[in-house]
């Protein structure tokens, strides 16, 4: 398998696009959660540093390649250690060369960056106002993304969710 790997984003989002507060999560959503395993167990995973420390214990996501972008000096043996965009970029294009699917997964400067990169984003929308401090690009606005689906509305831990997917245009 060459050169069929995708790259796509994955976020969960409040009515306003919201994606964070205190470098946490808006919402506990178990069908988001479930979701997000579905989809990236056994693939690649890219973020920023400080969404790899916003983790329990600060450890990568099991059962999944964790590439993360940090700051000069940082060493880890845990995780793909990557300093610049670029160098991301490349370590990224070697997995899709192999196939593989790379997920970005956060935080919001990181997803900012990436998103002309990325072939696809999923988003799960929350039926909610979260009071996020930080947001994600709302897809609806952008002429450069299309809604390609969305599914039914599920409840989840009191929220109305929907599954959505963007694809790059």
């Amino acid at each position: 398998m060459s050169g069929n790997g995708k790259t796509r984003a994955i976020v969960a989002v409040d009515e306003k696009w919201g994606i964070g507060k205190k470098n946490d999560l808006l919402f506990r959503l178990p069908l988001d959660m479930k979701y997000f395993r579905e989809k990236t167990d056994g693939k690649t995973v890219c973020m920023g540093y400080n969404t790899l420390l916003s983790f329990p214990g600060g450890k990568p996501l099991k059962n999944r390649k964790n590439i993360v972008i940090c700051p000069e000096g940082v060493e880890r043996d845990d995780v793909v250690i990557v300093h610049t965009l670029d160098e991301m970029l490349k370590t990224i294009a070697a997995d899709k060369e192999r196939g593989n699917d790379v997920y970005v997964i956060g935080g919001a400067y990181f997803y900012k960056s990436m998103l002309p990169f990325c072939d696809e984003v999923l988003v799960t929308k929350v039926d909610a106002d979260g009071e996020a401090e930080v947001f994600f690009e709302n897809l609806d606005e952008r002429a450069d993304f299309g809604l390609a689906s969305e599914s039914e509305t599920f409840e989840t831990n009191g929220y109305n969710i929907k599954f959505c997917v963007y694809k790059h245009l």
